[in-house]
């Protein structure tokens, strides 16, 4: 037989400092409410996750694939990020949304560039770009689903189709070069 409980509105007690509320007995549940929402057990949450970004500019080699640079780490919950490279940690297989963005300048017209997502050192997937007008400075990105394993890697590749090196330009106000991904939970 199974019960349903149907509320409103459901609160924590104002001396519950911790804003939490249990559920069950001997296998609980904690769920924390407030400014800073955490859920508990951890497969609720969607991490591991990362966001890096690129603050200054990198020069990229025409007619060859180039690993992109990161110098700034936003968050990594799990440490899971280093040298430009995310690995799956023990036991947090899945999906994965990732997703980047570059932006290269001074292009000729007629350029085709491509950033891409290598996987376990292989490109697995990637979005081109034509420039239309010499000298455009061009921002495109990608964002797509993973299947991830244990230990399995991802990193921000980037392909110059001009005719000679171009700059992708981290450099300026705006974050304009990233690259990040979560776990999808429930997928």
């Amino acid at each position: 037989m199974t019960s349903i409980l149907e509320v409103e509105q459901l609160d924590t007690l104002s001396s519950n400092a911790a804003n939490t509320i249990t559920i069950g007995g001997t296998n609980t549940t904690t769920i924390a409410f407030g400014p800073n929402v955490t859920t508990t057990p951890s497969s609720l949450a969607n991490t591991p996750s990362f966001f890096a970004y690129n603050s200054s500019n990198q020069s990229i080699t025409n007619g060859v694939w180039t690993k992109m640079t990161f110098d700034t780490e936003m968050y990594d919950t799990d440490s899971a990020f280093a040298s430009n490279t995310f690995t799956v940690p023990s036991g947090k297989g899945g999906k994965y949304f990732v997703f980047q963005n570059i932006r290269y300048g001074g292009l000729n017209s007629g350029a085709i560039n491509y950033c891409g997502i290598y996987k376990n050192g292989s490109l697995a997937s990637a979005q081109f770009f034509r420039c239309t007008n010499t000298g455009d400075a061009i921002s495109f990105g990608y964002s797509g689903v993973f299947n991830l394993s244990e230990s399995d890697y991802i990193e921000s590749w980037t392909y110059n189709g001009d005719t000679t090196s171009r700059n992708i330009e981290g450099s300026g106000s705006n974050i304009r070069v990233l690259f990040g991904a979560y776990r999808i939970i429930g997928a």
